[in-house]
């Protein structure tokens, strides 16, 4: 029968290579592939919040990687490996690893060097990277927790709420996400910072 996905606003389609990598096989429906997702992905969070995490350990590409294979490794195959196709976001697949390297090294002098606020160093990190899309899938999920793992891990700081809303479902909630993302793609990152912490 094969995997049948329904994408909303803002996700970005898997193609056909991807969707083999589906390791799940009885998944058949967009309803049981977030069901089976979530669970992955809360475990992920479990995990981070014991893990006693760094910035020089959390601003590299193998903890990139290795969070997002975390995250999703019990449902897809590709998990923690970069996108090899071009998509309908995100920069050209082979720019991934150069444009990744540019903003961890943005994102530790903004930490050691400035005087920007938490909230504005997650934001900034969070809005770039899902910007850069290093993943086939996961990326807006994946960029949010590591915007919660800075707050918490860097700053000592409670992580952002997002609306308690992991955004898999077309509703207000996930209009709103999309809007400030693209009121950020304008360079205006208040609106995502207000939308993190409401």
């Amino acid at each position: 029968m094969g995997l049948k996905l329904q994408y909303i606003d803002g996700q970005t389609p898997l193609d056909e290579d991807e969707k083999e990598g589906l390791k799940i096989k009885s998944i058949t429906t967009q309803g049981e592939l977030n069901e089976f997702e979530q669970l992955n992905i809360e475990k992920a969070v479990e995990w981070s919040i014991h893990a006693n995490l760094k910035a020089e350990k959390i601003l590299t590409e193998t903890f990139i990687k290795a969070f997002h294979k975390k995250m999703y490794g019990e449902v897809w195959s590709w998990a923690g490996h970069f996108r090899k196709s071009d998509k309908n976001i995100g920069v050209e697949w082979t720019q991934i690893g150069i444009e990744l390297i540019k903003l961890l090294d943005d994102t530790r002098f903004w930490i050691e060097e400035t005087k920007m606020p938490a909230e504005e160093v997650a934001i900034r990190f969070k809005h770039r990277l899902v910007s850069i899309h290093c993943f086939p899938n996961g990326n807006g999920r994946h960029s949010r927790l590591l915007a919660d793992i800075i707050m918490d891990s860097v700053y000592k700081k409670e992580p952002f709420t997002w609306q308690k809303s992991n955004m898999v479902k077309a509703n207000t909630t996930r209009k709103q996400y999309i809007d400030a993302l693209k009121k950020a793609d304008q360079g205006n990152i208040e609106s995502l910072i207000e939308f993190a912490k409401k």
